[in-house]
């Protein structure tokens, strides 16, 4: 039992330390996204503008045009990194992530449909993604479950799932009027751009729910990922468990991608990324995971804006060229296996 305690304590450790170190890297670079755009605005008074110090110009540039958009990234970023955490953990496949699988191609067909053939917009087109991520995730479910649901099923019905939404946003946009197809594919590459403080309202408070049933969900996480037999020799009552942590995971997905639109592998690659510097032990650490998602989304946008001078990118073309080469190199190595 000593060196169990021990063990326990060292893996806190490490992942209080990665958590710590993650925080700090979101934090400058929202910092340094703050201080760039048509007027750059040294660090110092980006730093002054959030604490209230400054009242002048700077602190109207900072605070209510570029603030919304950082505070938007790092959200989204954090909710689909714990989204995939939770799926890849569940499912014990790291293939198993809501942009793989289908959950948020299903809320990309919704708002498509949404845009393109009812004519909505705004807050509308996020509702109808948020209920098409839901939706998507059930019927996946229900497909996949036979006396259970198996890793491998859920990812190959997932996979097949997404691949007939892609064709009904595909079979839509062709008939669609040229500057409304371009409107939708604006959406579905997932961009940052026009990001208010009435995003955040909405986003912030859906997301400290989920955060909060999350967190403590996380024992019944530890113990699914061993075996479906071992959770229950301790007492968890398994497919209750795995729904509720769909059901979680899946809310994740849809409320980011209801805000972002389906940004491409920022839930696939923050579970890995945050498993490799948390080790062994941090298999199911959560948080780690959420601050990776937030520092990709974060760092992507980044990028986006101001890679290439007078040029902004919509921020899922950046996370996909990033996130595309990670895929096909984790489906070679998968192969081999």
């Amino acid at each position: 039992m000593s060196v169990v305690r021990r063990l326990r304590r060292r893996t806190l450790a490490r992942v209080v330390t990665v958590a710590c170190g993650l925080a700090v890297a979101v934090a400058a670079i929202a910092v340094y996204s703050l201080s760039l755009g048509e007027i750059d605005i040294p660090a110092a008074d980006v730093v002054n503008a959030l604490l209230g110090l400054d009242d002048g110009g700077s602190a109207y540039i900072v605070n209510e045009l570029r603030l919304p958009r950082a505070l938007v990234a790092v959200l989204a970023g954090a909710a689909f990194g714990m989204s995939g955490a939770i799926f890849q953990s569940l499912v014990r496949n790291p293939l198993a992530s809501p942009d793989i699988i289908g959950v948020t191609a299903g809320a990309g067909a919704a708002a498509v449909v949404a845009l393109l053939l009812f004519g909505w917009s705004g807050v509308a087109v996020s509702a109808a993604a948020l209920v098409g991520a839901l939706a998507t995730a059930a019927s996946i479910y229900l497909l996949a479950w036979r006396d259970g649901v198996t890793g491998g099923r859920l990812v190959v019905i997932g996979i097949a799932m997404a691949a007939m939404l892609t064709g009904i946003v595909s079979f839509t946009m062709t008939r669609a009027d040229v500057y409304d197809a371009r409107d939708a594919l604006v959406w579905l590459t997932g961009s940052l751009n026009a990001k208010t403080w009435a995003t955040v309202r909405i986003l912030a408070p859906a997301l400290a729910v989920l955060f909060a049933l999350a967190l403590p969900a996380t024992r019944w996480l530890r113990a699914l990922r061993m075996s479906d037999e071992a959770a229950r020799g301790i007492g968890v009552p398994v497919e209750r468990a795995r729904l509720g942590l769909i059901a979680i995971a899946v809310a994740l997905a849809a409320v980011a991608t209801a805000a972002v639109g389906p940004v491409a592998f920022v839930a696939f690659v923050s579970g890995p990324i945050a498993r490799r510097l948390t080790g062994p032990g941090g298999h199911t650490a959560l948080v780690p995971a959420a601050l990776v998602g937030a520092l990709v989304l974060s760092a992507a946008d980044l990028v986006a804006q101001h890679a290439v001078a007078s040029t902004a990118f919509p921020v899922g073309v950046v996370t996909a060229i990033v996130g595309a080469p990670y895929l096909l190199w984790l489906l070679a190595r998968t192969g081999r296996e």
